[in-house]
């Protein structure tokens, strides 16, 4: 997290000389952090999230539902089998919620929810 603190000035600095509006620089500023990273697409950033959450929870993760890049990095909203049942309807499963810095190291992760393979979804 320090290193992310010295980049924000060049950032800044950066914006004075620029041209366009806001809009153009918002993009622009989360390409060049993307491009200082290890995690530098959506892809990489997918792939390092599985990866670092396996290691932790000693699990292979069935997918990843959910991608987005923030200010700091990028958030990841992965599905783990947690109990094998049979029928596979009835295993357990959960969601975990992975946070990622500019690097694509993990920061944190959180389970944010837990159900049943054949569960829907119903409209809240």
């Amino acid at each position: 997290m320090a290193a992310a603190e010295p980049a924000r000035p060049r950032r800044g600095s950066s914006r004075s000389g620029g041209k366009g509006d806001e809009q153009d620089r918002q993009p622009s500023r989360r390409a060049a952090s993307r491009r200082r990273s290890g995690a530098t697409n959506a892809a990489s950033a997918m792939r390092s999230a599985v990866e670092q959450l396996a290691q932790l929870l000693g699990r292979v993760p069935d997918s990843v539902s959910s991608l987005k890049p923030t200010d700091e990095g990028w958030e990841a909203q992965v599905e783990v089998v947690e109990l094998e049942r049979i029928p596979d309807t009835t295993s357990v499963m959960a969601t975990y919620r992975v946070t990622l810095d500019e690097e694509g190291e993990l920061i944190s992760y959180e389970r944010i929810r837990r159900y049943t393979r054949g569960m829907i979804d119903r409209p809240t």
